[in-house]
């Protein structure tokens, strides 16, 4: 760990198992090779190691106190922090990430990350084992993490290049075969499950006492500190610790499958693409009923280039799945027109660029850019490294945007598309260097810039004012969005970042939760980082971003939401809090979408009438007081905005469905199909959308069996409607009903125009306020959150650093 002192406090954690590792220690670094440490001398002050099952975001931070207590320490001493990167529980790994990289950002001091494996072979070797050393890590479904180790006086040895996931009954196949299986000694939890299968390999006559099958604080400082450790672990910075992934996500796995693959690579990322993409637009593979449009669009963008266009023959032959070599195809789309595609086909680890074509009205909107992340990301996956294309002479356009993605001319193909008419040929590593869309922050930018920051000297002033305007940071992460927010006092909302997952999603048709847990913990950091220095803009500070000590709390939301996704936000928050010495404030994520019609009507006070509309929740609710809510009615079944993703995914419109349909109904009769409204008698607040969706497939089945084109702006808003019809009517009786004389809407889908027009202009003619967020707070955003933090931090309601995410949670 590269440090300034050389005797730096530092405080190590892992949560990758049932055992809650933790320990306090001096680290001294003893050799310097280009002012870098090459082994650190660790010295053990305190160690609260416990059986934790289940219990680690509950317990860790009072855990890590308690220790820092026994040594005599406090958080203000703490130099740096280390943490288990895995392998081994998905949640575990991600609470004990999620949670350091919070510590070290809050304290801004160095992050480092070891292998879990490493810990439990370093604890074995401080117990006095010596020799031929087998770990047997569980990694639940009958499978295991298996390590061998050779253990001498120096310290454990790897055995093995990489962390790999192996079924418990072929690893004990493996094992019993060696030549050394009767002197091999076993650890690891995975005994714990798989004792009885090893036992009758006859493989646990040297197994390990029991208390040494798990990972301890101490091992795992140990194993930072040896040569191998450190060399592991590059960067301090937290935004480049990821856990230690070894399979992809089960969506992944169909991926692969998609492309002619059984198993999953041994060592995988993690899991998430980085390129991101506007809402309009829709990118998936390739499917058979795309050839003749992607040749209609070939021979318009090739037209006079001197070779002959692609037929609708030729792309359907790319999807045959017994070609030589693996393809991967992706097509974008808008408003079910297809505007742009590529290809490339594997050979020998290299991913060949056959075509790219976008639609002349479409250029120079980054789609091409998009459809090749998405072939390279699947190149990536099929184990490719490189990738190349030709490209023609003179075209500066596409060498620009090549080179821009990283491709360097490498040769040149003599009159390739004609006489005089040279082809370049270019060469790139993967993966290429991909831009990101300009709403979201980069989603690693600290680990571009030296780690720990510069602490800014600020002035007198400067103190008073950040003194004064209170900011606040709030961290939503309930879905699939990475969103922090800063706000003042005064409700001044100083900084708004969003780093979206949305098109990556769309390749699954719909929100993945295990994708959508890994990238938050990939890019929580980035998002945190670009949020502090929009704020310190938005201040007017002369110099660096808000510093977390200059917070005046840090708030986040604890639930409804994805229990993986609001995971990684509480712990990070929770770490972070901590670290920083601030107030944590948990918020409810739907308490959060009714506040958001404040970013537009600060004066909005109860009593009023509130409709949540959003992919996970459509209710409709008496707002008596602030914090009084009575919910008059939910959906018996589907959500408004899930009803949209499912009637888009029937019509092969992409995801997410609500805007794709809002466009198309722009131009639609909402009279032209009787669609049925549900449960639409008077004082029936409840709301069911499966009819409707039933409905809809049933008409679209009809329609197609009968021969005739779908009318799409039609059913759009024909579609539309009947939701929106349901949503006035009860909107309009609770309004009756309760005497109410206000009205807001929240959530995803009260960005739809349509719905947002005919309730201010109905209800408006009754001499109801009604008030809509704004566009950017009505899908998942921290805004909204921070917006309740500030409300909350003023009454003094503070949360204790042993909440855990809760994702039922009510309104």
């Amino acid at each position: 760990m590269k440090l300034d002192e050389l005797r730096t406090l530092v405080v190590a954690v892992d949560t990758s198992t049932d055992m809650l590792a933790c320990a306090v220690a001096w680290w001294t670094p003893e050799v310097f090779l280009d002012d870098t440490p090459s082994r650190a001398c660790v010295e053990v002050l305190s160690s609260r190691d416990h059986a934790c099952r289940r219990r680690a975001n509950v317990e860790l931070i009072e855990t890590i106190d308690a220790a820092l207590a026994d040594a005599g320490m406090t958080r203000g001493d703490v130099g740096g922090y280390l943490v288990g990167r895995g392998p081994g529980s998905f949640t575990g790994v991600r609470i004990g990430i999620s949670t350091a990289k919070g510590l070290a950002c809050g304290a801004n001091v160095p992050l480092m990350g070891a292998s879990t494996l490493d810990a439990c072979a370093w604890s074995a070797w401080q117990a006095g084992t010596r020799g031929r050393l087998a770990v047997a890590a569980d990694a639940m479904r009958g499978e295991i993490y298996p390590a061998l180790y050779d253990l001498d006086d120096e310290g454990p040895h790897r055995l093995f290049e990489r962390e790999r996931v192996v079924k418990a009954a072929a690893v004990a196949e493996e094992w019993a075969a060696r030549v050394d299986a009767a002197s091999l000694q076993l650890t690891g939890d995975g005994l714990v499950r798989h004792g009885a299968l090893f036992e009758h390999m006859g493989l646990m006559e040297h197994a390990l006492p029991r208390e040494l099958w798990w990972p301890s604080g101490a091992g795992l400082l140990s194993a930072a500190a040896s040569p191998e450790g450190l060399a592991a672990a590059g960067s301090t910075d937290p935004a480049a610790v990821l856990p230690v992934y070894t399979r992809l996500s089960d969506a992944e796995e169909n991926e692969r499958r998609r492309l002619g693959l059984s198993e999953s690579p041994n060592a995988m990322l993690t899991g998430v693409a980085e390129e991101l993409a506007g809402r309009h637009l829709q990118f998936r593979p390739m499917a058979s009923a795309d050839a003749e449009a992607m040749a209609e669009l070939e021979r318009v963008s090739f037209e006079g280039a001197g070779h002959a266009p692609w037929s609708a023959t030729a792309f359907l032959s790319e999807l045959d799945p017994d070609a030589a070599a693996a393809r991967s195809w992706w097509v974008a789309h808008d408003d079910g027109e297809l505007i742009g595609f590529a290809g490339g086909m594997v050979v020998d680890r290299d991913v060949e660029i056959l075509d790219v074509a976008v639609a002349a009205s479409h250029r120079r909107s980054g789609i091409a850019r998009k459809l090749l992340a998405h072939v390279s990301y699947d190149a990536q996956v099929l184990g490719c490294t490189t990738s190349s294309l030709e490209v023609e002479d003179g075209n500066e356009a596409a060498l620009s945007l090549y080179a821009e993605l990283g491709y360097e001319a490498v040769g040149r193909r003599r009159s390739y598309y004609g006489a005089g008419r040279d082809a370049i040929v270019m060469h790139a590593s993967l993966p290429l260097v991909l831009p990101l869309d300009p709403a979201s922050p980069e989603p690693t930018a600290a680990s571009a810039r030296d780690w720990p920051l510069t602490v800014p000297q600020r002035s007198a002033s400067e103190l008073d004012l950040i003194a004064r305007r209170q900011p606040v940071l709030a961290i939503e992460s309930s879905c699939d969005e990475t969103a922090v927010a800063v706000i003042d006092a005064e409700g001044n909302l100083l900084a708004n970042q969003v780093s979206t997952q949305i098109d990556f999603h769309a390749r699954f048709g719909g929100v993945v939760p295990e994708i959508a847990s890994r990238k938050h913990v990939e890019v929580i950091v980035g998002v945190v980082d670009a949020a502090l220095e929009e704020a310190g803009r938005s201040l007017g500070l002369g110099e660096g971003p808000l510093m977390p000590s200059e917070l005046a709390a840090v708030g986040v939301t604890q639930g409804p939401g994805l229990v993986g996704a609001l995971v990684v936000g509480v712990a990070f928050a929770k770490g972070f809090a901590y670290a920083a010495d601030k107030p944590l404030i948990c918020v409810n994520h739907l308490e959060g979408h009714l506040y958001a019609n404040k970013l537009t009507t600060p004066d909005l006070e109860p009593p009023f009438i509130f409709t949540l509309v959003s992919g996970g929740h459509t209710m409709l609710v008496h707002v008596r007081a602030w914090g009084d809510y009575e919910v008059l009615g939910e959906t018996l079944d589907d959500a408004v905005g899930e009803a949209f993703d499912k009637v888009a995914k029937a019509l092969g419109l992409g995801y997410p469905g609500g805007p794709v349909i809002s466009r198309l109904a722009e131009t639609g009769n909402p009279r032209a199909i009787e669609f049925p409204r549900a449960l639409n008698s008077r004082g029936d607040y409840r709301f069911s959308l499966s009819g409707l969706k039933t409905a809809v497939a049933l008409y679209i089945e009809q329609e197609t069996a009968a021969g005739r084109t779908i009318h799409l702006p039609d059913l759009a808003a024909s579609f539309e409607a009947a939701v929106f019809d349901v949503q006035y009517k009860k909107a309009k009786g609770a309004l009756r009903e309760t005497g109410a004389r206000e009205y807001c809407i929240g959530g995803g889908v009260a960005a739809n125009p349509h719905l947002r027009r005919m309730m201010i202009e109905k209800l408006g003619r009754q001499g109801i306020r009604v008030t809509v967020p704004p566009q950017h707070a009505c899908t998942d955003n921290a805004a909204m959150i921070a917006v309740v933090a500030g409300e909350k931090y003023r009454r003094g309601e503070f949360a204790s650093l042993d909440v855990d995410a809760d994702p039922n949670m009510t309104l």
